[in-house]
């Protein structure tokens, strides 16, 4: 069985040049799951949003929504980090609402730290949830929450200007105590270059090669999506396209009669007469 990572391995490993990867999950059977593999840290983020709830985007979840999630990922993985989402509108209004959420999430779920997107001006926020006592996860490049306001679901620092300005948002969030940053849709030479500039882990999704850490959605990975796939996205197996064979196969011989069999009935003999 595997040992569940604290936040002081996080910059360990850094230290020590160790990777680890990063999965999401949403629910008690998947978290069961990612617990039983070599997997390191769980997300829940709020990507549930489309992928749990049907939304478009991410913006609708509520904090009742994540402490919902977060609930039974916590029980279902108790080997596996697990990190909360901070839902969007969560943190935006000043650092006290952003305090008592995050306090909330953390009582609440049993979860082992909060993540929230943003980076330089979001410095303050996070020291202030960290002196408060909880751990913080910084997330920069493409933030969804605010993928709007970026254009759309697109590659980040691909300027010489935007590059270094993720890098100092990085640095920012280094100094105000987050004890590791996810770094979302970038060039890898971007990734690399605000990997060198922090001592803390650089979790890359769509970063490239050269991060401590990747980061892949478990619906992505596992092929459960029909067409959408996003360019950073390798399929490790297609298990759409095995859940939806052994569905038909029920389906078959539920019909035809071949399903149950004795094998699968119970068939212990009991007098008609008795049952009525």
């Amino acid at each position: 069985m595997k040992k569940k990572m604290s936040v002081l391995d996080f910059k360990r490993y850094k230290a020590e040049g160790k990777k680890f990867a990063y999965v999401t999950a949403y629910d008690y059977t998947m978290a069961s799951i990612v617990d039983q593999s070599d997997v390191e840290v769980i997300l829940v983020g709020d990507s549930l949003g489309m992928i749990m709830l049907g939304y478009k985007d991410t913006t609708p979840v509520t904090m009742d929504d994540m402490i919902h999630h977060i609930r039974p990922v916590v029980k279902g993985a108790p080997n596996t980090f697990i990190v909360g989402d901070m839902p969007f509108g969560s943190y935006n209004k000043s650092i006290e609402q952003g305090i008592e959420n995050a306090t909330r999430m953390i009582k609440e779920t049993g979860c082992d730290c909060v993540k929230l997107e943003g980076g330089a001006k979001y410095a303050e926020l996070v020291h202030a949830i960290v002196n408060s006592g909880i751990s913080v996860m910084g997330h920069i490049g493409l933030t969804p929450q605010n993928a709007t306001q970026l254009g759309g679901f697109k590659v980040q620092g691909g300027t010489p200007e935007a590059a270094q300005q993720l890098i100092e948002d990085a640095k920012e969030l280094e100094r105000a105590g987050a004890f590791s940053i996810v770094l979302e849709c970038v060039p890898k030479v971007v990734g690399k270059a605000i990997s060198e500039a922090v001592s803390v882990p650089i979790l890359g999704i769509g970063a490239g090669p050269y991060v401590d850490c990747q980061v892949l959605v478990t619906q992505d990975l596992l092929g459960m999506y029909g067409d959408f796939k996003p360019k950073f996205v390798k399929l490790f197996a297609n298990v759409r396209d095995v859940m939806v064979n052994a569905l038909n196969e029920f389906h078959k011989e539920s019909l035809s009669g071949e399903f149950p069999s004795d094998e699968y009935s119970f068939n212990k003999d009991v007098p008609l007469n008795k049952l009525y």
